[in-house]
């Protein structure tokens, strides 16, 4: 490199790392979440074709920031293995649940679709928000494809992919982060039940009313003919098994060398792909259409999100942020916009900074479990309950518009669901959860 070359490039290293240009390396992921939130209505067909291309090319902005202005590469070769563990997982439980076809009656009445939507929640605690939301999703479109709304696929979000798994590490991925930080493995279960009953009942309760509404205006004809034509079956149970291999290769993760369960859940996937007969992914209309699109885009995201990410670690303590309702709104917003997992894991550290306790330290961690259990949870469910607010705060959210677009149900855009949905619906109850659990008035 000639002397000119170097100084010209010390130069825009320097300026890359001065204060004032780091929140300005927050506009990318500004831009992504508004090209994924307008571009679908504004120029869909444009949008349906380049998406890739405006998430590399807004990725490899921060990218390039971070690897020669900041000169910290290291920064991107965790995000990069925090992708690939978050892309690999997502990707291995699509494969798997797409070789289960759950036959379902056609007629799914108000109180079927209830206890569905119960049973999804319970197992999400079993098998991960992303699993359950991936073994149920497809039966869910069917059960109620002659009458099937928005709202059904928003209510199975809010429900199934998100509040549903706060009981377990298993269950969202917040959590997991957690347990590995040495969160005991039922102190979720142990502290977050009685919230976890509150907001899913409240949910059920919404869903049943708009969906008797939506049910007494199908015709009878139709109900009858769709309810004669089908059974309740299981197809492809052998699946059930890789599901299983993958759970413990999550579970199994700081036990395991690096990229192992990795290696692990892509084997169970191409095993479980190729070992499926035809029919059955026929009759669930399976493509990779729908993980291409999510990979794609939550590469993007991870990308341009770790400029925010970093800034809210290295100010979170200084936001004056210290009460458990605080830190439920704080933890909750942010988890809306990135993503709910290192949303959590940046207040947890902040809260425990300011009590001068490290969340690395196993000694502290039970120190901050015994005398700061309150903080502890409202960190907890803001980030697994506020997961659901957008469709990019938890993975299996677009996962699951993506699957029922692929089977042409009309589902909200980016902006409809947060206006029409979540903030009408989700954010009320979850001021409930806050003053029943958080606040001076708490019955808990």
């Amino acid at each position: 490199m000639s002397i000119k070359k170097r100084a010209m490039f010390l130069t825009l290293a320097a300026a890359a790392n001065s204060p004032a240009a780091r929140p300005l390396m927050a506009l990318p992921f500004a831009t992504l979440l508004l090209m994924i939130a307008a571009a679908p209505l504004c120029i869909p067909t444009w949008w349906h074709h380049h998406y890739p291309k405006v998430a590399v090319g807004l990725g490899l902005i921060t990218v390039s920031y971070y690897v020669f202005g900041l000169q910290n590469a290291e920064r991107y070769t965790h995000v990069a293995h925090e992708y690939l563990s978050f892309i690999v997982l997502i990707g291995a439980l699509f494969v798997v649940a797409g070789g289960v076809h759950i036959g379902v009656k056609g007629e799914a009445k108000p109180l079927m679709n209830v206890a569905f939507l119960a049973f999804g929640a319970v197992i999400a605690n079993f098998i991960g928000t992303t699993g359950a939301s991936m073994l149920l999703i497809r039966p869910w479109i069917r059960m109620n494809k002659y009458r099937i709304t928005a709202f059904h696929i928003v209510i199975f979000i809010f429900i199934v992919s998100n509040v549903g798994g706060c009981l377990t590490p298993i269950g969202d991925p917040p959590l997991f982060l957690g347990y590995l930080k040495n969160v005991p493995f039922w102190w979720p279960l142990q502290h977050a039940w009685p919230a976890w009953i509150v907001t899913v009942s409240a949910l059920l309760v919404v869903f049943y009313v708009l969906d008797l509404r939506n049910f007494r205006k199908a015709p009878t004809a139709i109900r009858s003919e769709m309810s004669d034509k089908e059974t309740w079956k299981l197809e492809g149970v052998h699946n059930l098994l890789f599901i299983s291999v993958i759970l413990a290769a999550v579970l199994g993760n700081r036990l395991l060398p690096i990229f192992v369960p990795e290696a692990i859940m892509i084997a169970a996937a191409a095993a479980s792909y190729f070992s499926t007969r035809r029919q059955i992914h026929e009759a669930n209309h399976f493509s990779f259409g729908p993980i291409k699109e999510v990979a794609w885009l939550f590469g993007g995201i991870f990308a341009t999100m770790v400029p925010a990410l970093d800034w809210l670690g290295a100010n979170a303590s200084q936001l004056g942020i210290t009460t458990p309702i605080q830190f439920y709104f704080a933890t909750g917003f942010v988890s809306s916009v990135l993503d709910n997992a290192p949303t959590y894991l940046a207040f947890l550290s902040a809260h425990m900074g300011m009590n001068h306790l490290d969340m690395d330290q196993m000694e502290d961690m039970r120190v901050a479990v015994a005398q700061f259990p309150l903080h502890l949870l409202a960190i907890s469910l803001g980030a697994v309950f506020f997961g659901a607010m957008t469709y990019i705060g938890n993975g299996p959210n677009l996962m699951v518009k993506a699957i029922a677009d692929h089977a042409r149900v009309k589902t909200p855009d980016f902006l409809t669901y947060i206006f029409r949905y979540a903030f009408p619906i989700l954010f009320p109850i979850l001021v409930i959860v806050s003053i029943l659990f958080f606040s001076p008035w708490r019955i808990l």
